[in-house]
């Protein structure tokens, strides 16, 4: 998709409105656990203020749902940018209004305005036209560098596009399509997948997309059990999605006629009750326990799953293969984590968890490529359309 680029604008005095995601997530003291968001939408802004552009920050964060949440205030990102940057930020009360429209009249060149979190409004999320009208009152230029939202058509990804000027894609946003473009267009094999999760319910799509453009497709998660049912493998208590089953039955067999390998795993560990200190005992997935709860891969299959890696020439990696966020069961997802990084693969990480993982083995500078947006991630390589992206102004 031929978007225009940040580069591609005339940015001299003009008041350019930069979605960006801020996401980040914060302590109950309200300071920043992770920055890294952050740091990656610093290249776009630091370009935008040495072109001589008034810059207007604009994000998200947490889902207040349309209500103001104090709790959920952009106010500790605007202390990260001004230390990050060392120039002055000045914080909006709001993200729309009169008071806002003049504080945007009065920044100068190479002045930041960093709006308040866009979701305190309902019609951010409800693209409604008139939320999107008042945003685009802030600005002459747009600029998209938060890749993590252009799957979703919200007022300040495609709504405020009409009633601006000109539109383009950031640098992080640009990074993000060439890397994710080379994950669909001639990678280099042999081509191995990771998908994991909780649910197949939200990956049907990227699986029956892998199944045509990957060589191997390694499943891991609660997402596998449904598979193994599909295979009539008996998984005692772990997840099933019972109404899915008739779909990984025919997963499985496109991936047969395909050529693709569909791996699941042959062992895993299993516990009776889903609490940390847990007994936790390794079973074949065939010989799982009537009462049991399957919580990780298990090492046989860590094993098959390091010689797939192993070999692989493009990996790409989305979701845990355990219940991660519980430091018992996370050890299967963070072997993979390691395997990963040690390939000498084109490796791609998209996804909370997966990317979470990668920082708990402290392997995330070797990855080539992290994505940002984990959903956004999974739709663009699904060959879904991604509004945010396709609202922007083309070459």
């Amino acid at each position: 998709m031929k978007k225009l680029s940040i580069r591609d604008l005339d940015l001299e005095g003009k008041r350019i409105f930069v979605r960006v995601d801020f996401n980040v997530p914060l302590n109950e003291d309200g300071k920043i656990q992770n920055d890294a968001r952050i740091k990656l939408s610093l290249p776009t802004i630091q370009y935008a203020l040495s072109r001589g552009a008034k810059v207007i920050l604009a994000s998200h964060l947490g889902r207040p749902g349309g209500k103001i949440n104090p709790n959920m205030s952009l106010r500790p990102v605007a202390v990260a940018i001004k230390s990050a940057l060392g120039c002055p930020v000045k914080m909006a009360d709001s993200c729309i209004g009169s008071e806002v429209v003049s504080q945007s009249q009065l920044i100068k060149s190479g002045e930041i305005l960093l709006l308040e979190n866009l979701r305190f409004h309902p019609g951010e999320e409800a693209n409604e036209i008139k939320f999107a009208q008042q945003l685009a009152t802030l600005c002459d230029l747009y600029v998209n560098d938060a890749f993590g939202t252009v799957h979703r058509a919200h007022a300040s990804t495609t709504g405020i596009i009409p009633f601006v000027g000109q539109s383009a894609v950031g640098f992080l946003m640009e990074k993000e399509l060439l890397n994710l473009g080379c994950a669909i267009t001639n990678p280099k094999r042999p081509y191995v997948a990771i998908i994991g999760g909780a649910k197949i319910s939200g990956k049907i799509e990227i699986v029956e997309k892998l199944i045509k453009l990957v060589d191997v497709i390694l499943i891991g998660g609660g997402m596998a059990y449904t598979f193994l049912k599909a295979k009539g493998v008996e998984v005692g208590r772990s997840l099933v999605e019972s109404d899915k089953i008739i779909l990984a039955q025919d997963l499985l067999k496109k991936s047969k006629k395909q050529g693709s390998l569909i791996v699941l795993p042959v062992d895993h560990l299993v516990v009776e009750n889903l609490r940390p200190g847990a007994s936790i005992r390794s079973t074949l997935v065939d010989k799982t326990p009537e009462e049991s709860i399957g919580v990780d891969i298990g090492p046989a299959t860590c094993k098959i799953f390091e010689e797939k890696i192993s070999t692989a020439k493009t990996i790409f990696w989305n979701g845990p293969l355990g219940i991660f966020e519980m430091a018992d069961f996370s050890q299967g997802t963070l072997n993979i984590a390691k395997a990963v990084s040690e390939s000498q693969a084109m490796t791609i990480v998209g996804g909370g968890d997966s990317i979470s993982a990668l920082s708990k083995a402290g392997v995330t500078e070797k990855i080539n490529h992290v994505s940002t947006g984990g959903g956004a991630s999974l739709e663009f390589l699904s060959g879904k359309n991604l509004p945010g992206l396709e609202a922007l102004s083309s070459q």
